[in-house]
């Protein structure tokens, strides 16, 4: 039998709900994503509360509140203290998220970016205790961080596994990753995105495996029909923003703190040169009422969150949804039942209901009990903190008589009768008794001495280094919780900043009437679905696993893959486990000495390959062992093994001084002679053999393009 893999979802499937998996190779849990939405409703992680005690290693592949946004909560709740695995940018990134996600709610001062908003705000606060910032840093520190396609070997219980990250295109840093073991891998690709973006962004690398024994993937944008190009979603983006500023009109875009909004920032700075710097006066702001003080007149605002449930995109929006000259654009789908999301339908509300925070002082009795119940809090620390270090005295003072020094009294000691004093004989000879036996705990006539003992050289006292020195991740830590305010940080700020005066947090309801415009254009940086399509048949999975879509998405791409992917496709529910193990019998065989010194190994990109001729035999201790053959080997054909890709070899060609164009699906080299691919890649059952063909007159030319060709493949 092949690796057994079970597939178990824990939130995300047959909706839009945060993304969380539990996946078991051979017995060896990975909790792969561990996403919440930004109401971070607790009953969404019920199911991952049952499985925690079970998991082994966690995979994030992403770094928004989807994709990590509970693990801060699951690692203090759950008791989750598995090693978590990401990329560089998805844990800085993603640290920077919950601080965002945390400021926004729980703290008293002002601060943020503009044109970037970020979401700390004044008036925004709540009584949030679902985590504080010390849980984020103690989730986030364990993070192991890898480059993409470095692999790391698991060790102990998951021996044999080897995980690695890939590129996924959607997000910067984001990652699909590949589990192997046994030679057999397992691919969780989900938000991938095979177009190249302008922010260092290069598309997906999932279309270069094929064949995995397991797939496990999205149908969230199943039902996208094929997108516009990017030069006309650019322009359509760029028309709709001097639509509105030329009516004199402000732009609020809703965005995740670490998200899409570098990408779009990028954007408006291509697309505004042609129009004479309309748009490249870019300010970065640092508090709320920086923007208030921006003169009057058009401006665009990023904000988080782009959910519109707090920071500064919700107020803003307040101040602005009433005003017929706004516009509020979203680039992406808001997430279910949030703000966003309500406005994105179709048609729009004429009115909202929003809940308006603000923390006020505690005054008269609320006070009072607030400060009568802080004395408590204090005496019982205190109480606590005196009867712990009588504990420690106890414990030492137990230490020290257990060495037998013979200036403390001992009870245990036989002690004189009554009737007078004696001079005690043994260890205690030299002590005078009265009369009094003292208790255990009694302390000795004189003061303990410890004698500190160092080591010395040459050079004087020997020290050790690691007392003197700071990891990385420290420094990081106090980069970032210093180094972010870039001393920007105006008395106000500072003031509301240490200020600890009690207060408690005040909620209103208030209604918003929406005049302004709303507009939604696709930039989330994800596959269309006709794209989704195409790269599950060339990738053609042994088996298809379909998660995080709407329930019409998942059985709409459920019923395409059965029908051109492959026959054996899954969309289970949550907490339904699937097997998808392999159907494929592996056996693993020893090569002898001898017939390896015989084989001329080639290398094939991470790999290298041969071609062998030898016959299964038995080694000595029972396993079984290629031998080489007692006859000679029968010959073989040329076997040419790789890929060439059409538009590489144009380029190749190219660099060769050889004239080469794209004509009716094929390549034409030079005057005579024409390279085409023929067969289908998205044959069912992955039937993905094509044939080069090259066409043309027998002449040096041809010759010339056929070494070519031939020097793009490995010969065996």
């Amino acid at each position: 039998m092949g690796t057994s893999v079970q597939v178990k979802p824990l939130c995300g499937v047959y909706n839009e709900n945060p993304l969380s998996y539990l996946v078991s190779i051979d017995g060896f849990n990975f909790l792969v994503d561990c996403g919440w939405n930004d109401q971070f409703d607790t009953s969404l992680l019920e199911p991952l509360s049952r499985v925690a005690s079970s998991v082994d290693a966690v995979l994030l592949s992403h770094p928004d509140t989807l994709h990590l946004g509970a693990l801060p909560y699951a690692m203090k709740q759950f008791g989750i203290s598995a090693p978590v695995f990401a990329t560089e940018p998805v844990y800085r990134l993603g640290l920077l998220t919950m601080y965002d996600h945390y400021l926004s709610r729980k703290v008293k001062f002002d601060l943020g970016n503009l044109l970037l908003l970020s979401a700390f705000d004044l008036n925004q606060v709540s009584e949030f205790d679902l985590f504080t910032l010390d849980d984020i840093d103690s989730a986030f520190q364990n993070i192991i961080r890898l480059t993409y396609s470095q692999n790391y070997y698991m060790s102990g219980k998951g021996e044999g596994i080897v995980i690695a990250p890939l590129a996924a295109g959607h997000l910067l840093g984001g990652t699909f990753w590949k589990i192997t073991k046994d030679g057999e891998d397992v691919i969780y690709a989900v938000d991938f995105n095979h177009r190249k973006e302008k922010l260092l962004l290069n598309g997906t690398v999932l279309e270069s495996f094929v064949r995995p024994a397991v797939l496990i993937t999205d149908a969230y944008n199943a039902l996208l029909s094929n997108q516009p190009p990017r030069r006309q979603k650019d322009q359509q983006l760029l028309d709709a923003i001097l639509k509105t500023l030329r009516a004199d009109g402000n732009i609020l875009v809703p965005v995740d703190t670490a998200g899409r909004v570098l990408e779009l920032l990028l954007i408006l700075e291509q697309a505004s040169q042609p129009y004479d710097n309309a748009l490249l006066h870019v300010t970065l702001l640092i508090s709320k009422s920086e923007l208030e003080k921006v003169p009057d007149g058009p401006k665009i605002v990023l904000a988080s969150m782009a959910s519109l449930e707090v920071g500064f995109s919700h107020d803003i929006f307040v101040d602005w949804a009433a005003d017929s000259k706004n516009l509020v654009l979203f680039t992406e789908r808001g997430q279910f039942g949030t703000l966003a999301r309500v406005l994105q339908s179709d048609p729009p509300p004429k009115a909202v209901k929003v809940t308006m925070s603000k923390r006020i002082p505690l005054v008269g009795e609320e006070l009072a009990a607030y400060e009568e119940e802080q004395n408590r809090k204090r005496k019982e620390e205190a109480l606590k903190a005196t009867l712990i270090k009588e504990e420690e005295s106890r414990a030492t003072l137990g230490a020290e008589q257990a060495v037998g020094d013979p200036m403390i009294i001992d009870a245990k000691i036989k002690q004189p009768s009554s009737n007078g004093a004696a001079l005690q004989h043994g260890a205690f000879k030299d002590v005078f008794i009265d009369g009094f036996v003292s208790p255990p705990s009694s302390a000795g006539p004189m003061f303990p001495f410890y004698e500190n003992t160092f080591e010395w050289d040459d050079f004087g006292e020997v020290i050790n280094p690691d007392d003197y020195t700071r990891n990385d991740e420290d420094m990081d830590q106090a980069s970032m919780q210093v180094g972010e305010f870039n001393g920007k940080l105006d008395e106000a700020s500072a003031s509301l900043f240490l200020d600890a005066t009690p207060s408690k947090v005040v909620s209103s309801e208030q209604t918003v009437y929406v005049k302004c415009s709303l507009v939604y254009m696709d930039f989330e940086g994800r596959s269309d679905g006709g794209s989704i399509k195409k790269i599950l048949s060339h990738v053609s999975p042994l088996k298809l696993v379909l998660v995080h879509g709407s329930a019409e998405a998942t059985e709409h791409l459920k019923e395409h893959c059965l029908k051109n992917v492959c026959p054996h496709v899954f969309a289970p529910q949550i907490e339904e486990s699937v097997d998808v193990t392999s159907d494929l019998c592996a056996y693993k065989v020893q090569l002898s000495e001898k017939l390896m010194s015989n084989v001329l190994f080639k290398k094939l990109g991470d790999f290298e390959v041969a071609w062998v001729d030898a016959e299964v035999g038995k080694a000595e201790n029972g396993t079984l062992s290629l031998l080489p053959l007692s006859t000679p080997p029968p010959p073989h054909k040329t076997v040419l093994v790789g890929d060439i890709k059409m538009a590489d070899f144009k380029q190749f060609l190219a660099s060769q001084g050889i004239q080469v164009e794209f004509a009716g699906g094929a390549l034409r080299c030079g005057e005579h002679v024409t390279l085409r691919k023929v067969g289908d890649s998205s044959q069912k059952g992955g039937g993905n053999i094509q044939h080069i063909i090259l066409e043309g007159p027998l002449s040096e030319e041809y010759y010339k393009i056929r070494d070519h060709v031939y020097s793009q493949f490995y010969a065996l």
